[in-house]
């Protein structure tokens, strides 16, 4: 009888095979995981706050919160005005305007500023991760869909963390605000990567 651990394995392999060979979903899930791990400033608050921004704790906890406020708006938008149309390509953009909003934290020395560029930033997200759900779920057979649905948490869930560590080596090695704009650019180059190669990305409806 082969083993619930051998039939578990043989199934994670089934979905990174997949995954692999299905370009569309390969594409989404590869933006999404260089973005949050090389353009993630949320680490790094606490530091811009203290020795950056120079704002008391309660501007510390708007700031901690701004990402998820953008978010927030963002899905409640798109509940009332859902995207119909080129949903590939406004994916590639809101992956780069998040890159450009990491950017402007990276660079910023006022706290308002700062602020936006961090709803700005979940904002942005919350497209990205709209779009990948949608495509995740339209290319996806039924028979995969819980292996496919794995392997995307495992990459993108495993990003954040990594994520977090490389911002944290980043800072130290090269400055907090240079490894943030730093972080930020690498975003944008992924970007024009998986857009200059993912031809399925660029032209993709649903």
């Amino acid at each position: 009888m082969i083993s619930k651990k051998a039939n578990n394995w043989a199934a994670i392999k089934e979905g990174l095979h997949f995954v692999w060979n299905q370009k569309t979903i390969l594409s989404a899930i590869s933006l999404d995981l260089f973005a949050v791990l090389f353009g993630g400033a949320v680490a790094l608050i606490p530091v811009f706050a203290k020795d950056i921004l120079h704002v008391n704790e309660i501007k510390l906890g708007v700031l901690n919160a701004a990402e998820y406020i953008g978010s927030f708006i963002i899905m409640m938008l798109l509940l009332v005005y859902p995207m119909q149309k080129k949903q590939g390509r406004k994916l590639l953009i809101a992956v780069a305007g998040f890159g450009l909003c990491i950017i402007l934290f990276g660079i910023s020395t006022n706290f308002w500023l700062s602020l936006f560029a961090l709803v700005a930033v979940g904002l942005f997200d919350g497209i990205s991760v709209v779009v990948r759900g949608n495509i995740m779920q339209l290319y996806t057979p039924d028979d995969m869909r819980g292996r496919v649905a794995s392997v995307n948490s495992m990459f993108i869930n495993s990003s954040n963390e990594i994520g977090q560590f490389e911002s944290g080596l980043a800072a130290w090695a090269i400055g907090t605000q240079l490894s943030v704009v730093v972080g930020g650019c690498i975003t944008l180059l992924v970007v024009f990567m998986v857009a200059y190669k993912s031809k399925t990305i660029r032209n993709l409806n649903y």
